[in-house]
């Protein structure tokens, strides 16, 4: 018997009973159901000290003093979506229920902080040229450039690393073995590593056709290689799955102001002048979860670049989230973007 079935209790069992199933079990919760285990209420450590405020006496039933709308998760949650959850109502424990309300398990807050193994393959674009930075990429790809003492590539894979995954694939183009001499098969962080290798360019969304693709059984994250940002992947994770959908893309948000004053106007009679107005746009920030069978879509040898592949989505009618990313995020595409890297680095090391 798994230790929540064990914190069971009906409705009609007396609160002294139900304060020792608290104190045996430690969870901090008793799950109230009925014969056929109908999750009818919860019971906490709160619930107590409210009725005991209430000259409630030992022998009330728990049916008189439970919570009989708890939050719930279901079965087909992920527990990156769970924790969203968790987080967002401020629970300690989340109790699993079936679409009939049949109680099959209970999470805590605890329990979902160890660090969860998330099995969503995770693909890494690295194999750009980095024109724009050069003299720097003249001899080193782009994602190989050292932000502080690790390449740019490095930190984002540690990032999914720390919150739980481990199956990756880097596609590479450019100077492909600096990337696979560095990272190996990825051992040294617990993880596997598959590399993709595209004999010529296929764009941004080409190489999702060179996948296995019988191994892409649950949504995809898909990061461009010269991405440094502090986005909460589980979070995202959580939201698409929320939300359903082909795919969800990361978006951030751009303030543009024009630099002149600005003519309304009604044909040719002059309405406002609006003084350097700012206007906010939200751009593409090279982060994606895509739907397994949409990566499954593109065909080996497909050139598409990914904007064009989510309009076609956005065309058939197919759901194309947007996630926005409110947290640190920089796009190294300029030499003035790779010293902002490091004096943020640099920033960071020395707690400012």
């Amino acid at each position: 018997m798994k230790k929540w079935e064990r914190a069971l209790v009906s409705p009609v069992t007396t609160l002294g009973e139900a304060i020792k199933v608290l104190d045996r079990e430690a969870l901090r919760i008793a799950l109230v159901v009925d014969d056929q285990q109908r999750l009818l209420g919860t019971l906490t450590d709160g619930d107590v000290r409210r009725a005991l405020l209430d000259k409630q006496t030992m022998d009330a039933t728990v049916e008189e003093i439970m919570f009989r709308l708890p939050k719930v998760a279901y079965q087909d949650w992920s527990k990156a979506r769970m924790l969203a959850w968790m987080e967002q109502h401020e629970l300690l424990q989340l109790p699993i229920v079936d679409d009939h309300n049949v109680l099959i398990g209970l999470e805590t807050l605890h329990g979902l902080l160890q660090k969860p193994r998330q099995d969503n393959p995770v693909f890494l674009m690295a194999g750009g040229f980095g024109k724009r930075l050069r003299p720097l990429t003249n001899t080193c790809p782009k994602p190989m450039l050292r932000v502080g003492d690790k390449p740019i590539l490095e930190l984002i894979l540690e990032g999914f690393v720390n919150a739980g995954f481990h199956r990756f694939y880097i596609s590479t183009h450019y100077m492909p073995e600096q990337i696979r001499d560095h990272f190996g098969d990825g051992s040294q962080w617990n993880i596997s590593i598959q590399y993709i290798y595209e004999e010529i360019p296929l764009g941004t969304g080409g190489a999702l056709g060179l996948l296995p693709h019988d191994e892409i059984d649950l949504p995809l994250f898909m990061m461009n290689g010269d991405i440094l940002t502090n986005l909460n992947l589980l979070a995202l994770l959580a939201f698409h799955e929320e939300h359903g959908g082909k795919a969800t893309m990361c978006v951030r948000e751009f303030d543009y102001q024009v630099p002149y004053g600005v003519i309304e106007a009604d044909g040719q009679r002059a309405k406002a002048i609006v003084e350097k107005p700012v206007y906010t746009f939200n751009i593409n920030a090279g982060i994606y979860l895509l739907a397994a069978d949409l990566v499954k879509s593109v065909t080996p040898g497909t050139r598409i670049d990914m904007p064009t592949l989510l309009e076609k989505q956005m065309a058939d009618g197919n759901g194309v989230n947007l996630y926005p990313l409110k947290g640190y995020w920089l796009d190294i595409g300029q030499v003035d973007d790779f010293q902002r890297a490091q004096a943020d680095v640099e920033g960071q090391l020395h707690g400012r």
